[in-house]
């Protein structure tokens, strides 16, 4: 499997796109180039090469699931807890992850399969779920931001 092609998967918590090119997500997504993207990491050591996790949150961090947070050097990321999804992102190590929709609109199962090079399913199919909480976090503070 390529990391820098674009897949279709069922996520976590909902439908979404995922690859290593953050611009290829950019482009179908029609948005900003310059707008970061939320990644998944399949661990906490892996979660380690993209953010470092303030002491006092640590523990929420490690125990959290479905749920994004946004470091202190700007960096939003999840990791990953759902065996099934895991399967698949295991092969990466970590990926780019957006909803399967065009910006500001609801999840079209026929264009995100256009969108796709790979389509990746599995027996759960593809849905529309509901979206990770995402916590913002300093040395000092946390403010939920979804």
């Amino acid at each position: 499997m390529d990391p820098r092609r674009l897949y279709l998967a069922q996520t976590d918590t909902t439908v979404g796109f995922l690859s290593q090119k953050s611009d290829l997500l950019a482009k179908v997504k029609n948005r900003p180039f310059t707008k970061p993207f939320l990644i998944e990491v399949v661990n906490l050591q892996e979660l380690q090469k993209f953010a470092r996790v303030p002491k006092r949150w640590k523990n929420m961090v490690r125990r959290a699931s479905r749920t994004t947070f946004v470091y202190p050097n700007g960096q939003a990321v999840r990791v990953v807890r759902n065996e099934w999804h895991l399967r698949f992102l295991r092969r990466f190590g970590w990926m780019y992850s957006t909803s399967a929709n065009p910006s500001g609109q609801s999840f079209d199962e026929q264009w995100a399969r256009n969108q796709a090079d790979v389509v990746v399913e599995d027996w759960r199919g593809l849905f529309e779920g509901k979206a990770s909480h995402i916590f913002k976090l300093s040395n000092q503070k946390i403010k939920k931001l979804r």
